[in-house]
Parts: C-alpha cells; sequence; structure tokens
C-alpha cells in the first residue's frame, strides 16, 4: 500500500467570503457571552462577543478613515495585549493585509521585513522596536481610539484572494513572507475534530502571548470561530501561575508549547477537574514530558504537526490518539503524503518527504516576491514541507527529522544563515555555524560553535541581543579550532551537533 492518505473532503468555503466576518459569525447568536477572558491571578478581563466584534468593525474604520485601500499591508508592532488580534481581524475586516510580527524582533530585524513588505501602515506600541524609515506610524493610543468608532462595511470577495502574511525563516536565511487567503480558516475546521476536540462549551486556555500566531489561530480564531470562550494569561503572568489559573477559570482545554508543560511540571500541580486535555505543537513534544504531565493532571496531551504555510495537518485528537512514537493521522479532509525525490508517493514503511495535496484550503498562495522558492515548494500534486517521515500500515506517521538544517526554538522556525549572519559581524568571530542541540533528554537549544579570538559568553550573548529576537538568540557558546568541513568545504552540521551533544551529554 502506497504512503498515500486520502480522508474525505474539506470543509466548503462560500463566496463571496471573509475571514473576519467568519471569526465572528458565531457570536451574534449569543452577543453577551463571553469571548475572551484575559487572565491575572487578582482577576480577569473580560470581552462579550458583542464588545470584540464593535472593536473589531470599529478598527477596520479607523483603518479605512486613515486613507488604507483594500489590499494594502499593515504591519503589527504590537505587544501582549487584545490589541493584537483585533487589528489583525479589524485590518482583515476591511479588506486589508496584515502581518503580524513577534514584539522580540530587533529594530535591525523589522527594518528588514518593512523593506521587503512595503507597508501602508505600521501599528506600533511604545517600548516595540519599529523599522526604520519613512513608513507611516500609528500609535496604540489611536488604535483604541478606532475600537469606539462605527463599523465598517465588511469586504468580501473571492476565498482566494489575499487576507494576511506571516513571516517564516526561509532556507535562505532570509525571512519569506508567507501569504494566505481568506480560506485558510475554514481549513481550520479541520482541527476541530482532528486536534482539538473542540465544541461551543470549551473554554480553552493557550498559554502563548496574543501576538504569537500560534496563539492567534488555535488560541483565539478556533474557539471564537465555534463559538467557545478564549483565555489568554496577561502580559507577565509566569508558567508557574498557570495551574492555578487553569484550576480558577475552569479551563477544557490547555494548549502550549512543550516548554511551557516542562516550566508548570516543575512545581506539584493542583487537581484540575474541568481539564479534559492538554494541546501541544510548535516543536516535538518530548515523551517524558508527555507521560510527566499524564501522572500530574491525569489529562492526556494531543500534539499536532504543521508549518507555517499550511498550519497543523497531523495529530492526534481525542476520537483517535496517536500511536506512541508518531506524529498522529492526517486529519479527516486532508491529502497527505509520503513521497520520493520525484514526488511520487512510496510504499508504507518507507521513509520520505511530508508532502501536501497542493487541493488543501489551508495552503498558502506563495512566498511574498519569490517566484522561485515558492515554486520549489509547490512541486507538482503537492506541497512539499521539507520534513522527512514514514507512515505506518494504519496511516500514522512518524517524524523523521528535518530535511534541511532548519532550527526550532521554542516553537518558532529559525534558519541557522540567519544566525550565522548576524554574529559574523562580531569582530571576535573568524567563522561560526549555528546548529539545535539536544542538551537535556527533553529540552534542545541553538549553539554557536565559532572560530575566533578570546571573547566571554557574556560578550557574544550581549552583542546578540542587538542584532538577534530572543528566541533566535544561541544558549550555547563553544570556541572550536575549526568547523568540521568535507572534501568539497562543505559545513558538515550533523557532525558539529554530535560534537557539541558529546560535550553536553542530554541524558
Amino acid at each position: 500500500m502506497l504512503s498515500l492518505v486520502e480522508d474525505g473532503a474539506p470543509p466548503p468555503c462560500p463566496a463571496p467570503f471573509n475571514l473576519a466576518e467568519d471569526v465572528l459569525a458565531a457570536g451574534l447568536a449569543a452577543p453577551d457571552r463571553i469571548a475572551l477572558q484575559i487572565l491575572r491571578p487578582a482577576g480577569a478581563e473580560r470581552w462579550s462577543h458583542a464588545r470584540l466584534r464593535a472593536a473589531v468593525l470599529g478598527t477596520g474604520a479607523g483603518l479605512l478613515a486613515r486613507g488604507l485601500a483594500p489590499g494594502d499591508r499593515v504591519l503589527m508592532r504590537l505587544g501582549n495585549t487584545a490589541d493584537f488580534p483585533v487589528l489583525f481581524l479589524g485590518a482583515i475586516a476591511a479588506g486589508l493585509v496584515p502581518v503580524p510580527t513577534s514584539a522580540q524582533l530587533t529594530a535591525p530585524e523589522v527594518t528588514a521585513l518593512a523593506a521587503a513588505l512595503r507597508p501602508a501602515l505600521v501599528v506600533a506600541a511604545e517600548g516595540v522596536a519599529r523599522p526604520a524609515g519613512d513608513w507611516p506610524v500609528a500609535t496604540e493610543a489611536e488604535l483604541r481610539g478606532w475600537q469606539a468608532l462605527a463599523p465598517c462595511d465588511i469586504a468580501r470577495g473571492a476565498p482566494d484572494r489575499l487576507a494576511y502574511m506571516v513571516f517564516t525563516s526561509g532556507t535562505t536565511g532570509r525571512p519569506r513572507a508567507v501569504m494566505h487567503a481568506h480560506r485558510a480558516i475554514r481549513a481550520r475546521r479541520m482541527m476541530w475534530d482532528g486536534w482539538y476536540g473542540l465544541t461551543p462549551a470549551d473554554r480553552v486556555l493557550h498559554a502563548g502571548a496574543f501576538n504569537w500566531t500560534y496563539t492567534l489561530g488555535t488560541g483565539l480564531m478556533d474557539p471564537w470561530a465555534a463559538g467557545a470562550t478564549a483565555l489568554i494569561p496577561a502580559a507577565g503572568v509566569t508558567p508557574e501561575a498557570l495551574p492555578l489559573l487553569l484550576k480558577r477559570f475552569d479551563a477544557t482545554i490547555f494548549a502550549a508549547a512543550p516548554g511551557v508543560y516542562r516550566q508548570m511540571l516543575r512545581g506539584a500541580l493542583p487537581g484540575l477537574p474541568k481539564l479534559r486535555h492538554g494541546l501541544s505543537a510548535g516543536e516535538k513534544l518530548p515523551e517524558a514530558t508527555r507521560a510527566a504531565w499524564m501522572q500530574a493532571t491525569g489529562t492526556p496531551v494531543y500534539e499536532a504537526f504543521g508549518m507555517s504555510e499550511i498550519s497543523t495537518f497531523l495529530s492526534g485528537s481525542p476520537s483517535r490518539p496517536a500511536p506512541a512514537g508518531t506524529l498522529g493521522y492526517p486529519q479527516a479532509g486532508r491529502r497527505v503524503a509520503i513521497v520520493d525525490p520525484g514526488g511520487r508517493p512510496v510504499p508504507r514503511g518507507t521513509p520520505g518527504t511530508i508532502a501536501v495535496g497542493r487541493g488543501d484550503p489551508g495552503l498558502f498562495l506563495g512566498y511574498l516576491d519569490a517566484p522561485d522558492e515558492t515554486a520549489a515548494r509547490l512541486a507538482g500534486d503537492w506541497f512539499l514541507t521539507g520534513d522527512m517521515g514514514v507512515m505506518a500500515e494504519d496511516g500514522a506517521i512518524a517524524y523523521l527529522g528535518r530535511g534541511d538544517d532548519m532550527m526550532n526554538a521554542g516553537g518558532y522556525r529559525v534558519s541557522p544563515l540567519e544566525v550565522e549572519a548576524a554574529m559574523a559581524a562580531h569582530p571576535a568571530i573568524e567563522d561560526c555555524a549555528a546548529v539545535e542541540v539536544r542538551v537535556k533528554a527533553d529540552a534542545s537549544v541553538i549553539a554557536l560553535a565559532y572560530v575566533g579570538g578570546p571573547v566571554t559568553a557574556e560578550e557574544l550573548a550581549s552583542f546578540a541581543a542587538g542584532s538577534l529576537a530572543r528566541y533566535k538568540q544561541p544558549r550555547l557558546w563553544c570556541r572550536v579550532d575549526a568547523l568540521p568541513r568535507g572534501a568539497n568545504g562543505k559545513l558538515l552540521r550533523a557532525v558539529l551537533r554530535r560534537e557539541i551533544e558529546g560535550q553536553h551529554d542530554p541524558a
């Protein structure tokens, strides 16, 4: 049997269509019901569906009053507040194209993104780095004023038209803008049963910040579209405080990156009688962490696998848990295969590249101004993920690693070339290479091996902080006499990784 799963048809997308309108539609049936609670140990800020809808459509009106036209790009530079999803949805409702970015990005990083994006407006909060250049800027105070305006008309159109963009690390070391269509929100419905087990009665607590795309999708838009309640910790809430928030606010589903689960498990956990299960994505969940959570809470954790170009499409779920050692199954409605270098599905049990059918409604439109890179990923009938896997006879897929050298840092994909380009500018570094290394059985970090003169780890860390977002900064510094290279001079990253891990035994 070939490594190919075609499990039904994806949910249809109506036309004309608007992504933001679809997210807000369920709230019309119960406008006074709580859509969002922002959690603090001392209490919670509450947003009803009616308040959320008014703020989103008022924001859309404010953007249009600013002179923006349909299709204009809005670069989002906001912190961990509810303003983030309100601006995102407000821009889409008005027919604009929001581009969310991490508040951790430094000024040089966001300047490079703006140069590629050419935004019509930058919406920026105080204390968040802004791009250099003569870009129009709206403040967070101005954004909050828009929320009280009369609602904009919703811009409806073809489901395939551009709705938003997100940046991801490209294989060249330059971040690429991934373009997504309005239809992408309908594709997320395949996750409701295929991963979440989501119902309108659920209260979903996502541990991430508002301005993380994992939170934006899993923690906010999906609960709202399903008519459920989203629970988000306020800025400054630590992982240690999350167990009591889960209990106090009756969370039924908990979503986080693996690192948050590890931090929570360092302390005693209270009884969580309302919690049904946890969700994990962003990086591989160690089996030791999964088992420890199950022992401490009595609830399973369901993992999902995806990427910026399509979000998650493989997962375990309450109705179909993933077999041990696998990522889970293709969600119903997906077409997924393990293919050979020619794009042909291989026999089950044979390793190959994980691929998703070109007709998937969640698949991206392409990379902005990068037709060659887009064409390389969209080959024939497939989107090639670049990740290696093997499909079992029952359709479950085990992960075998990246087909390239991309690193994973706390759920963010990071190109080693980007890290190396930044650190090579340090005067003490003659040559360097970044790799992801495992330092514990359940934790990995970015390491930088470098050739050069004497320099302290503190000096290197300070230099990295000036040019790289925190999640891209190396946590381990290794001075070496020479980097391992092959006969043709090519860097041998696998050899370097083994050498560093041999010096830092993860057992």
